[in-house]
């Protein structure tokens, strides 16, 4: 039996940080040693990170809508300075750059904001951010060097100025503010850099910095942020995986992260960073997955992500801030390419375009299943987030000896009194852990009350990662002592009657433990014993809806399959909460949702359900178990593109190395002039009146760019997915010009590092550069109303 004693709550350290908004504030804001306080209530935030600026303004608010039915209810945005300043003395905040605008559709849809001022904030950004006229200026960057500062001032007053009346005092969006990014090693600089804002006007109850690498930010003066990811393209290709990245995967107080940044640190910091003790444990930067340089191009697949977030919650995080949540694409409308190269002295050449980052949102918006496994957490936080943000980290009798344990089950506890909740990770990116059986967890809470569970020893399947309560509140004066299965939220019925969605985990029984005076009705095996009854879910899913009566009163509970809980989201429309299941996106705008198609069956089932629901394409409703359910016309195939192959030779770019660590360096414009070249002619009608459309490449190669009408709108270095284009800002320049693709092949000297699933892939570029196949795949929305809009 593995076992784990839970220490007490320690009394939270108050008072000592400036910050936290104003009594004026409409809602207050404040922040000790433990957590987050809203409204006087403890509250875990889910941030997600969008730059405004890499994405076109037009689809902005489809983009934060997209955002908030992850369950993101933060966003996090930098701002680059070379962006707006391109030319020393011209500021622009317009168009793509506007950023008030941005922060106002922010305010519009309840989302809070993080802004990341810089003035250096990299994000593989050229310079990281910095103009290129700085370096011609008689200054020392990122310091307190008044020819510096001098700079810098009117960029900053300029910022206050957009934001003014919209910062969390004024009833605005934004309540925080980062400033700088990775810099480790000039505390002076960064608390300069926040009496410099708030000289200007800037005023956010917090007030951050990035911490990783044992970074000496001031004393009590910015929030310590942390990160971690799963893989890194900023490293050797000759390393192989990631191995440092493996400590991301156990449960463990330690915060701080060597590695992120570590190639651009002149040396390692001799600190040891931040007095953890003082500030909550707050991140910006878990990887929602992971960019693509040319020299190593890692695929970061959706359980790495998933199981990294849920580690670090378990681990006692209180914020989760995800790097990138949605992606873009480097701006090419600058006298400058935008994005770091060994050009600019970086040591790794990023593509010229894309930003696509593999995030739970892609470059264009496409949903990545890795969104929905993210939700599911966040649905969890939504909903017991208050309770959880209190509860400290406790840790097993027996742990893993090392990165390589791959024996000892990783497993750890937050709890506060007789509450808790366990966490469970099986998964490693590196190497399959194994199915561990007999598992049963001995669990001493705060005040020596002892909890088994379950109550039978069960075998967690390799792979899983998940969370069980103890003690969770069901409503009506019910407790549920513990479960097998993942909380995943609550809402009331129409009689106000409160019900909890539990997620079973595949291979595991799902098991309740209620008290012994309680009755259940529903589709479960029941069975008492000397503590408690006990209901075993034999079919997990929309019908095992569960009725339990106590003494106090009644209270429902719902155990969704594993699959179905990926489907899973609480929506706001037609006047209520409501519960949403559907294997594609469902958005809540205005009180009403609108369904994104991506699948060949498209459905929605709602629980409550409205009286009325129509739209184009929906059939009559059916019952789903607890849920009504629509099922919707999909959306016709698109007339397909044609496919030509203009010139089928290509010619290698010659190896180069570059940057200060010598890494393969990516081709360049003329290189492509000796590319193979194939051109895409699109159907008008493939483009008309579609919200999205994808046009999905599948191609042999080293790197690839797409053209229109001579102008570079996209580009890929092969990874091993197909690349994917999307046509919605180029619709009328696709029909009309078509579509260039030039493809090189790989010199067979670079030394490139990809996953092993796609080392062959990359091989066989050694020999051919070509397009194997091309298709238009449609995202329409759907509106799902009650008075007919039908598709947009």
């Amino acid at each position: 039996m593995l076992s784990l004693h839970a220490p007490g709550v320690p009394p939270a350290l108050t008072g000592h940080l400036p910050m936290g908004s104003s009594d004026t504030a409409p809602h207050s804001l404040t922040v000790d040693s433990q957590s987050l306080i809203r409204d006087g209530v403890p509250w875990i935030p889910v941030m997600g990170e969008f730059h405004f600026s890499r994405y076109p303004a037009a689809e902005w608010r489809e983009g934060l809508l997209k955002m908030k039915a992850g369950g993101i209810d933060l966003v996090a945005t930098y701002l680059f300075w070379n962006q707006h300043e391109n030319e020393r003395g011209v500021l622009r905040f317009d168009g793509d750059l506007d950023l008030r605008r941005f922060v106002e559709l922010c305010a519009e849809l309840d989302l809070a904001l993080v802004v990341r001022l810089g003035p250096w904030s990299h994000g593989e950004c050229r310079n990281g951010g910095h103009p290129d006229w700085l370096s011609e200026v008689d200054c020392t960057p990122r310091s307190d060097d008044p020819a510096y500062l001098a700079l810098v001032e009117p960029y900053y007053r300029r910022i206050a100025e957009e934001l003014r009346g919209l910062f969390h005092d004024d009833g605005g969006p934004i309540i925080a503010l980062q400033v700088e990014n990775e810099l480790y090693d000039n505390p002076g600089h960064l608390a300069t850099l926040r009496r410099m804002a708030e000289k200007f006007g800037m005023r956010a109850p917090l007030w951050t910095a990035t911490a990783w690498g044992a970074a000496d930010i001031p004393h009590d003066t910015l929030l310590p942020l942390y990160g971690g990811y799963a893989e890194e393209f900023w490293v050797d290709a000759e390393m192989g995986p990631a191995r440092e990245m493996r400590r991301h995967f156990f449960f463990t107080p330690i915060r701080d992260d060597h590695a992120i940044g570590a190639d651009l640190r002149a040396s390692s910091s001799t600190g040891a960073g931040p007095d953890t003790s003082r500030y909550p444990y707050a991140t910006c930067e878990l990887g929602g997955g992971m960019a693509i340089a040319y020299h190593r191009r890692p695929i970061v697949r959706a359980a790495d992500t998933t199981s990294l977030a849920l580690t670090k919650l378990g681990s006692g995080s209180v914020w989760q801030g995800y790097y990138m949540y949605h992606g873009g694409s480097q701006r090419v409308d600058l006298k400058e390419p935008n994005q770091e190269s060994h050009a600019t002295g970086y040591p790794n050449d990023m593509p010229t375009v894309t930003y696509d980052f593999q995030a739970p949102l892609g470059e264009y918006g496409q949903v990545r299943p890795v969104f929905h496994g993210l939700r599911l957490q966040h649905l969890f936080l939504e909903c017991y987030g208050r309770d959880l943000a209190r509860m400290p980290l406790a840790l097993p009798d027996a742990e893993p000896t090392s990165l390589d344990d791959a024996t000892t089950l990783r497993w750890a506890v937050r709890s506060a009194g007789d509450q808790g909740f366990l966490f469970v990770n099986n998964h490693d990116p590196y190497t399959a852990l194994p199915e561990h059986a007999g598992v049963q967890f001995r669990v001493q809470l705060e005040g020596g009350r002892a909890v088994t569970l379950p109550t039978q020893p069960v075998s967690v399947p390799s792979g899983a990662h998940f969370v069980w309560p103890i003690g969770l509140d069901l409503g009506s004066g019910l407790r549920l002592e513990w479960a097998s299965a993942q909380p995943a939220t609550r809402i009331a019925l129409d009689d106000g009657t409160p019900l909890t969605v539990l997620a079973a985990v595949d291979g595991i029984p799902a098991t309740l433990a209620l008290p012994l005076d309680a009755d259940i009705e529903g589709p479960a095996r029941v069975e008492r014993t000397a503590d408690h009854t006990l209901a075993t879910i034999t079919e997990p899913g929309t019908g095992a809806l569960l009725t339990v009566t106590g003494p106090s009163g009644t209270a429902k509970v719902l155990v969704l399959s594993h699959e179905l809980a990926l489907q899973l989201s609480k929506v706001q429309a037609y006047g209520r909460e409501r519960l949403a299941l559907s294997e594609d996106l469902v958005v809540a705008d205005g009180g009403a949702l609108h369904l994104h198609v991506a699948s060949p069956a498209p459905s929605a089932a709602l629980l409550p359900a409205p009286e009325v629901l129509c739209g184009e394409g929906i059939g009559q409703p059916v019952a789903d178990g607890a849920f009504t359910r629509w099922q919707v016309a999909a959306a016709p195939r698109l007339p397909q593109p044609t496919l030509e192959c203009v010139r089928e030779q290509a010619v290698a770019a010659p190896s180069r190395t570059g940057g200060p660590h010598q890494r393969a360096s990516a081709p360049v414009e003329a290189d492509f002039d000796k590319a193979a070249v194939f051109r895409i002619t699109v159907p008008a009608e493939a483009l008309h009146g579609k919200t999205g459309t994808i046009l999905r490449v599948r191609y042999t190669g080293d790197a690839a760019r797409a053209y229109i009408d001579g102008k570079l709108i996209a580009d890929d270095f092969w990874y091993g997915p197909d690349w994917e284009i999307g046509l919605r800002r180029h619709a009328e320049a696709a029909v009309h010009h078509g579509i260039e693709i030039r493809v090189l092949p790989l010199d067979p000297s670079s030394v490139i590092y990809v996953d092993a699933s796609a080392r062959a892939g990359l091989d066989a570029a050694r020999d051919r550069a070509a397009v194997e196949a091309v298709e238009l795949v449609a995202v329409p929305r759907l509106s799902l109303c009650d008075s007919g809009d039908g598709r947009d």
